[in-house]
């Protein structure tokens, strides 16, 4: 028995439309203003250190609040019959009760719901991570983003919403990264040494 795969329509798609669609592709893809993207799949050290990363998060969260990776999220930047933007963030961290409404409803998790996006940046995602996803998820009201570049040494960019002008940030930190909000965490930015033989 031949499996089609799903095909796309010949319009910009809402996001239930693309929800419909599901994975078209190896890798996964993401919505962008009703326009299919195709993302590279993440290399073997970006993997390790989200993983790394979510579990020093995750192990620090207040009550309330859940941590899940590449989980798609809808920035709701238009009306739900409008052409949307679904990304898929390395990392969100939202509350207890959209993980109880997805439980309950199904659907996708929503800008609305999240407290802070983080990205592990690839090669081929400098750009869309420095540039265009920090307007988007500033646009969609998200609190806080986090930007990691894994370049030795590992660095992060704490990005906070400032009112009209977006997010603002105080540059690039290494080491030990220490905020207070959107809760307070203590995350180790240097890599475990490697071990074996």
């Amino acid at each position: 028995m031949v499996t089609l795969q799903p095909v796309a329509p010949p319009h910009p798609l809402t996001v239930a439309e693309y929800l419909a669609i599901g994975e078209i592709e190896p890798g996964y893809s993401e919505l962008v203003e009703g326009r299919l993207v195709m993302c590279a799949s993440p290399v073997f050290d970006h993997q390790d250190f989200l993983f790394e990363l979510h579990s020093q998060v995750r192990s620090q969260l207040p009550p309330g609040l859940v941590a899940a990776q590449d989980l798609d999220l809808d920035l709701q930047l238009v009306p739900a019959d409008g052409p949307g933007t679904v990304r898929r963030p390395d990392l969100v961290v939202a509350t207890r009760e959209a993980q109880l409404r997805l439980r309950r409803e199904g659907g996708v998790l929503r800008a609305s719901e999240v407290v802070l996006v983080v990205e592990v940046v690839s090669p081929s995602s400098v750009r869309t991570d420095h540039v265009v996803k920090r307007g988007e998820y500033a646009d969609a009201g998200i609190p806080h983003y986090w930007i990691v570049d894994l370049d030795d040494p590992v660095s992060l960019i704490a990005c906070h919403l400032a009112g009209d002008f977006g997010y603002r940030d105080g540059g690039a930190v290494t080491g030990l990264f220490s905020p207070t909000a959107p809760f307070a965490v203590e995350i180790d930015l240097d890599p475990p040494a490697p071990t074996g033989p």
